[in-house]
């Protein structure tokens, strides 16, 4: 047992470092990357593929570079088979699974859409994630508040937010708390990395930056 006790040895399990920033972060904030038999690169989203992980910090710049300047090879020291459009793909795969997560909440009877619903669910229900379409109305959005301690979720498009709830779109959502909404709250802030200029890392928006009150 190292020096400090087993927390220690639990904390340092958690984090893994970038292999762009070489900076060490908890690995919800991060994204995963196997390489196959043949050389293939896999990214793992799930963390279940066999073999050792790569990590990269889940932000569009970060993954750019990483293919830019070749660091899965470097990391690897091997040389590494990456696929076409790697960040489009990852993308792809996360709007994908927030999606999915998201309708299987709803089916869970932990999600709820529309307006009128949201308003009534943040008034009596104990909300965990709000969710807004990034293309809707900013005008109607800002009529709905982000609970204290809650999350904001606003990565979506309404097309995409509307195919969790079976309809052609949706710009508002709600979660209440549970395993589910604690993957779609990680996901989301994965695939809002993606979709972000401004650089923020997965762990920063999971630990309350991109809040919106």
């Amino acid at each position: 047992m190292a020096r400090g006790g087993k927390k220690r040895d639990i904390d340092a399990e958690s984090e893994r470092r970038c292999i762009v920033t070489r900076e060490s972060a908890g690995k919800p904030g991060l994204i995963r990357f196997v390489v196959g038999p043949e050389g293939a690169l896999a990214f793992d989203l799930a963390e279940k593929l066999p073999g050792r992980g790569m990590y990269v910090t889940a932000t569009r710049a970060c993954l750019d570079e990483a293919v830019k300047k070749n660091s899965f090879s470097k990391a690897a020291r091997t040389q590494v088979i990456l696929p076409d459009g790697l960040p489009m793909l990852i993308e792809q795969a996360l709007v994908r699974r927030v999606v999915d997560l998201i309708s299987l909440a709803r089916k869970a009877g932990r999600a709820v859409s529309g307006y009128e619903k949201v308003k009534g669910w943040l008034l009596t229900e104990d909300v965990r994630a709000l969710i807004q379409a990034r293309d809707g109305s900013a005008r109607g959005k800002t009529k709905l508040t982000t609970p204290e301690g809650a999350k904001y979720i606003g990565c979506l498009t309404a097309d995409e937010l509307g195919a969790a709830f079976g309809r052609e779109n949706t710009i508002h959502a709600a979660l209440t708390g549970g395993g589910l909404t604690k993957r779609v709250i990680l996901d989301a802030a994965r695939l809002a990395g993606l979709r972000d200029n401004h650089g923020a890392s997965a762990s920063e928006r999971t630990n309350g930056s991109h809040e919106r009150h």
